[in-house]
Parts: structure tokens; sequence; C-alpha cells
């Protein structure tokens, strides 16, 4: 079986030890699978999904996966326990992009949960979620769906829909994809209204935010990666890389940002920025 996807446990409360590094993957055959990196060996396998995986995740805790498939179901399981405790349908029927975890209060948005989550499908639709784990409790929060014009053939379905958390603007989530212009869109889930559009050169392929600093950045199919500096919106834009690039992920540091595309991974030093 091939891996689809894979995400590392959050860091514990306590101080950063060998026996807490552990990786999550997602395999075409349905199956989770969790590693520990200290000792080589995998420490437990669960089959939530009949399809391949395309979107894994850890709750900020690293009490609870979130694993979401090409179908559109999205799993809640328990890796302490290796059961699912949670199947959702909401995105039934278009493949998961990104699922991601963030914390926050219930006072925040007036419902209980520690946690807030969200899940993209291909489809340009978003769900947002806020969760506590302990009292097994998963209520919708917020549901959006973004437009897009009949495009070229297949050229929509080329594109990922993608969607993130922004560090620096509580409340508030960043969405590219394709759709009716070639942009970033900022939602404020306060508002339920996009509140920021930045302008982009072509339809994008990956997205990342900083946790350290105020910049995004966006990987393009033009084998082009932009650095933007919110709010002012400033850019720079670098070449590269031989083929799309797919993938953009800032280090928790925020000081290196590594990038990937057919052949070739980058890493970039943020320390001068």
């Amino acid at each position: 079986q091939s891996c689809q996807c894979l995400a590392w446990k959050p860091h514990p409360i306590v101080s950063w030890g060998a026996e807490s590094q552990h990786v999550v993957a997602g395999y075409s055959n349905g199956t989770i699978r969790v590693f520990s990196i200290s000792r080589t060996e995998m420490e437990l396998k669960m089959h939530p999904h009949a399809v391949a995986l395309t979107a894994i995740a850890y709750s900020t805790d690293g009490e609870m996966i979130l694993s979401g498939d090409k179908d559109g179901l999205v799993a809640v399981s328990s890796p302490r326990t290796g059961m699912t405790i949670h199947i959702l349908t909401e995105h039934k029927g278009s493949p998961i992009t990104v699922l991601q975890c963030t914390r926050k209060q219930y006072h925040d948005f007036g419902v209980e949960g520690g946690e807030l989550w969200l899940a993209t499908s291909l489809d340009r639709r978003v769900s947002i979620w806020a969760s506590d784990w302990l009292k097994d409790k998963c209520e919708l929060l917020d549901w959006l769906s973004f437009p897009a014009p009949a495009g070229p053939e297949g050229l929509s379905s080329l594109l990922p829909s993608l969607a993130a958390f922004c560090p620096w603007e509580p409340g508030t989530l960043v969405y590219v994809g394709f759709g009716m212009q070639k942009e970033a869109l900022f939602y404020s889930l306060h508002k339920k209204q996009v509140v920021e559009k930045i302008s982009l050169p072509y339809f994008a392929t990956s997205l990342s935010l900083s946790p350290a600093a105020h910049f995004m950045a966006v990987g393009f199919g033009e084998r082009l990666l932009r650095l933007l500096c919110c709010p002012t919106s400033d850019a720079q834009d670098y070449a590269g890389h031989d083929d799309a690039v797919h993938l953009c992920r800032f280090a928790p540091s925020g000081h290196c940002l590594l990038t990937a595309s057919h052949s070739a991974v980058l890493v970039w030093d943020l320390m001068g920025s």
C-alpha cells in the first residue's frame, strides 16, 4: 500500500523527548498507522476508511486523529484505544484536501469545546467545527461554499481547494482554490464574511501560513513560489522548482519554509526576511 499523507504528533506540554516522537500516516487501502520514530516501529494500525486517505491531522493535544478520504468522509479516531468515535459525512462525494486543528476556547464563538478544526474538500467547500474531545462533542460551527466558473475541461479538478487558520488573526481562515478570481480570501468566523482579498498571479496549488510572523507562502502550477507579507500584501516571487509547487510548509519556528515539486524539495531560509 502507498502512503498518501502523514502528520507529526504535536509537542507535548512536557519537555520534548524521544519517546514522544510519533507520526501518523494514511494509506491507499484506508488504513491509518501510527509510528514511533525513536523505536522505528509501528505502534498502532486502524482501518476507519474503505477507500484511500487524502488528508490526516492530529488534534492540538495529540489525543485524536482526524482523517479524510477520497469519498469525502472524515473520521475521528483515538490513538489510545484504536477506536473510531465519529464518522462525518458532510463532505461526502468529494475528496478531502485539508484537515487542520487549532486551539480555541468555547466562549470565542459561544459553543463548547477548546478546539476548532476545519475540513476542506475538492469541491470548494469548507466546514469549521468546534470540538470537546473529552466530552465526545463535535459541533458544526460554519459551512463555506466558494463559487467557481465552468472552467476549461479538467482544470478545476487539477487545482486543490485549500484552507488554513490564520495564526496572527484569531477567528480568521484563509482560502485559495479554483474560483471566480485568482485570489486568496480571508474569511472571518465572527463576521461570517470575507474581510480581505489578496490577488494572486495564478490559481494556487499549495498554501502555508507562518506561525511566527505575518507571512503567507503560496505555490503555483507555473513553478513559482510567492511569499506574501500580510497585511501589506507585499510580495516576493521565487523560481527554482522543476514543476508545480504542490507543497508549502513553514517550520514551527517560522525560520524555514519547505516547498516541494515533482522531483525537488527546497528549504528556504527566512531568517533575514
